[in-house]
């Protein structure tokens, strides 16, 4: 909205007041133009609008769940509902939905094959368990389970350090003029003293 401003020579008490109301009328006018855009939007538009909106887009808000992530919900629908059955579209749901990136297997040796697992961290589970059921429920793939797999990251440290060796190795041969000894030189610092036969 703009915000009015009266020249200096009008700037008198009398004439304040007057452009103090005329600013306050035309923002409230402003705001009621503005009112049917702003219910086309899940985001801003009146709870009663946003039922209506809900059920166009087939979401049911579930017990106990935030008005802001309902409204997140409602407000995804459609690409939501565009990214489902895929496993690439089932991780880009549960970032936009808040949860935080996933991963997700299937096929894997040892389960059976209709079984996902999805490995996410303990937080994700514990802030988000009905979400996530939800998720499921509305985007999961048809005739498939689902397993949680809980990943916790733990901090390894290292230390990296450079170390070297000798080393020789020394055959024992008895004299004999058809024997003869030979070193060979190979990496490492290694000396080699092998025997070997000679024919006469």
């Amino acid at each position: 909205m703009i915000k009015l401003q009266l020249p200096h020579w009008l700037s008198g008490e009398e004439l304040t007041k007057l452009k103090n109301s005329a600013q306050t009328w035309f923002e409230r006018v402003a705001s009621w133009t503005a009112w049917p855009l702003q219910q086309l939007d899940p985001l801003t538009c009146s709870p009663g609008i946003l039922e209506l909106i809900a059920w166009q887009r087939d979401i049911t808000r579930y017990a106990g769940e935030p008005m802001g992530l309902y409204r997140k919900r409602v407000s995804f629908a459609y690409i939501n509902a565009k990214d489902a059955g895929s496993t690439a579209g089932f991780i880009r749901i549960c970032e936009r939905l808040g949860i935080g990136h996933i991963t997700t297997q299937e096929r894997q040796e040892g389960w059976d094959w209709d079984i996902i697992n999805i490995y996410l961290d303990d937080n994700q589970l514990a802030d988000n368990p009905d979400l996530l059921r939800e998720i499921i429920r509305m985007y999961g793939r048809t005739c498939r389970r689902y397993n949680f797999i809980l990943e916790t990251p733990v901090l390894a440290y290292m230390r990296c350090g450079e170390f070297s060796h000798t080393a020789s190795t020394a055959v024992a041969s008895m004299p004999n003029p058809g024997i003869r000894s030979q070193a060979h030189e190979v990496a490492l610092n290694t000396a080699t003293v092998v025997a070997s036969l000679i024919k006469n």
